[in-house]
């Protein structure tokens, strides 16, 4: 796949590296354990939508656009790393929160990720929960162009066929890296919630025919709705990609046993498994998506999904920043 023939900026710390889990691997006592280090793009703390930003913003200057609007939950990732781009290069952003989890908590809605927007320079509309969020990213266009700017529009989580992009190339960097180290990959688990990383890879390891079969691990919603929306992406994605057809619905996988009471609300399972990380990798996760990635490749090890002699990689999708929003949970 020619990724090249789409506009692209290069600011992502990439590649980034595959390090093997052994103490949890020893721990657990189930197959080896691998990261690929997503969590080390770069860009503002890290995390996966940097690779998704570097399409997303090169086609928003492609398109001349002078302000970018995107959305998010309080403790948005992606609208993290999307204000710190913008202030890069130079690009206005706009961001609206939307208050998803109802926590009243003062840590949650200051620090964390909200402080690095603030820190950042973006600008901040914060909406209840429920609200249509993709009707006011266009409402908020909309004003823009009354005032004579030019808006570009990134959904939540910069989950399009344009930023799954980043992770059709993320698919092809991580291939290459285990063919160069002799290393066969069993699975590769990932935390998946707006859906463009997991239908990324989907469409990445399909495309390519790598044999390497993707497990997400839903932090929002259910299994089935996740499988649906996660396909319905990866059918724009290789039908942006010219390569419609090339994905059948049996290789979207995910897991909805580990969302727990909701997206943002922490779990058990969750705390288990940032606090393993720490402990035993010295390895930040976070509380939204990876802490309850990991904890569900942790409990799948644990149930015997995997087998001894098997390769599993997890996707680290970075979010450390959030943990601060959430000190009075895990440091109770």
């Amino acid at each position: 796949m020619h990724i090249s023939r789409f506009p692209r900026l290069h600011f992502a710390h990439l590649p980034t590296p595959i390090e093997p889990l052994e103490n949890l691997s020893k721990l657990l006592g189930g197959p080896q354990i691998y990261i690929k280090r997503d969590d080390c793009t770069g860009l503002a703390t890290g995390g996966n939508k940097t690779r998704k930003l570097e399409f997303l913003i090169g086609e928003a200057l492609q398109k001349n656009a002078d302000t970018v609007i995107t959305q998010g939950a309080t403790q948005s990732n992606h609208v993290r790393q999307t204000a710190a781009i913008c202030a890069r290069i130079g690009l206005r952003c706009e961001i609206i929160l939307e208050h998803r989890t109802g926590s009243e908590d003062p840590e949650y809605l200051e620090n964390g990720n909200v402080l690095l927007d603030r820190l950042f320079g973006a600008s901040i509309k914060t909406v209840p929960a429920g609200t249509d969020m993709d009707a006011a990213l266009e409402e908020s266009a909309e004003e823009i162009q009354k005032n004579g700017g030019i808006p570009y529009i990134i959904p939540g989580g910069g989950s399009n066929p344009t930023g799954a992009l980043g992770y059709v190339n993320c698919a092809m960097e991580l291939v290459g890296q285990l063919n160069d180290r002799g290393l066969k990959a069993d699975h590769l688990v990932t935390a998946t919630g707006s859906a463009g990383t997991q239908a990324g890879l989907v469409s990445g390891m399909e495309g390519t025919r790598s044999g390497i079969p993707v497990l997400g691990i839903c932090v929002g919603v259910e299994k089935k709705a996740q499988e649906e929306k996660v396909f319905d992406l990866v059918q724009r994605t290789t039908e942006f990609l010219e390569i419609s057809g090339s994905v059948n619905r049996d290789a979207v996988v995910a897991n909805g046993d580990y969302v727990g009471p909701g997206y943002g609300k922490p779990t058990e399972g969750m705390i288990e498994a940032v606090q393993l990380l720490a402990r035993e990798e010295g390895i930040l996760l976070d509380p939204v998506y990876s802490g309850k990635g990991m904890a569900g490749l942790i409990d799948l090890v644990r149930k015997g999904h995997f087998s001894k002699g098997e390769n599993v990689v997890f996707l680290h999708t970075g979010g450390s920043a959030a943990l601060f929003a959430y000190r009075n949970i895990l440091a109770a």
